[in-house]
């Protein structure tokens, strides 16, 4: 009789037959149903007791997560309508399988934090960063004299190196450098103020964000190092260790090497530095102060740090480098020539004393 329908659901008529190890295929001419009419469809074959799906060999349709959820859910229970139901609209709202997302469902939001609340934060992180940079890495300084023309104008901001010094780094010669006053050469310390705006300064100061009012500092370049000889007469140029220094490519035009002030010759100390401005008739440098402490010297502990950039105005951004007339300049020989003299004359004092040894031991052999 040919083959015989399996499961044939009751009440559906027209429908195709599925037989053992085949999948149902919609009749040809049939509009396509949509989804939520084959989930209708199946929730009432499954009310009626009748699933072609459970015959033995056929192959379950396919169908969304949320019904196949539902229709275990039936089975489980017992009653296949209520089962399926509340299934299907737990599916809908968890999602089916576990994992996945709902749809009904809608995820919390965690709450962002006011800008205005981090604010405070941002502020002490960034003031702490100055305080940082400024004490250990760089600090500006402003320009408020024209004792460094024209390498430096009056009102130009210059960064300072201060990372270096922590390493053991001295400065130069040629180098231009900023130092605390070493002996009141700037006179009375200008009192800040008090009340407000005085502490405001002195708070900003203290992070970098202004000068200080109480500490003086300079900034001139460096002639001379501990150990050298520096001298200069009047309409001559000065001299480092007897060489005699080119400076026209910083001193401002129209000035004289020192005829304003000659000096030397001076030997300067270990451990200290000659200084003097670009400006040579606009600056009291280290030759205005030979009768104060340190004979015009500054020490190098006084040193805060290599002036390396011009950083404003942006029109005179430029690096301070190091002229090229001191790159030359001779070693100091004054510390170091006793020693050499010393080890020269030792040298052949102990030559000499081993061949009286090497005589002695080889007669007390030969009388043996």
């Amino acid at each position: 009789m040919g083959d015989v329908a399996v499961g044939a659901r009751a009440g559906s008529a027209g429908e195709p037959e599925e037989r053992p190890g085949t999948t149902a295929v919609e009749p040809v001419g049939r509009p396509p149903q949509s989804a939520a009419d084959q989930e209708h469809g199946r929730a009432a074959a499954d009310g009626a007791g009748s699933r072609p799906e459970d015959a033995p060999g056929a192959q379950r349709r396919p169908g969304p997560q949320g019904g196949q959820g539902g229709g275990a859910g039936g089975r489980d229970d017992g009653d296949g309508g209520d089962g399926g139901g509340e299934n299907e609209g737990d599916g809908e709202a968890d999602g089916g399988p576990e994992g996945a997302p709902g749809r009904g469902r809608r995820r919390r939001r965690p709450a962002q934090r006011s800008f205005w609340k981090e604010l405070p934060i941002l502020i002490l992180i960034a003031l702490v960063l100055a305080l940082l940079i400024k004490t250990f890495l760089v600090q500006a300084f402003s320009i408020p004299s024209d004792s460094m023309q024209n390498t430096l104008q009056r009102g130009d901001r210059v960064l300072v190196d201060k990372l270096t010094p922590w390493f053991g780094s001295t400065p130069e010669r040629g180098e231009v450098i900023v130092f605390h006053d070493p002996g009141n050469w700037l006179g009375d310390r200008p009192d800040s103020g008090g009340g407000f705006w005085g502490t405001m300064q002195d708070g900003l100061s203290f992070i970098g964000l202004m000068p200080s009012a109480e500490e003086q500092d300079l900034i001139k370049r460096v002639i001379a190092v501990g150990g050298d000889t520096v001298e200069c007469v009047r309409g001559g140029p000065v001299t480092v260790n007897g060489k005699p220094m080119d400076e026209s490519d910083f001193v401002y035009p129209g000035n004289t090497p020192c005829d304003d002030k000659p000096f030397g010759p001076i030997t300067i100390p270990e451990g200290r530095l000659w200084v003097m401005g670009d400006h040579r008739q606009e600056s009291q440098d280290s030759r205005y102060h030979t009768a104060g402490p340190g004979g015009g010297t500054i020490s190098e502990n006084d040193v805060v740090g290599r002036a390396i950039v011009v950083a404003w105005p942006p029109n005179r951004w430029s690096y301070l480098s190091v002229p090229d007339a001191y790159e030359d300049v001779p070693a100091a020989l004054a510390g170091a020539a006793p020693g050499v003299l010393g080890l020269a004359g030792a040298v052949p004092l102990v030559a000499w004393h081993r061949r009286r040894l090497l005589r002695a031991a080889a007669a007390a052999d030969g009388s043996r």
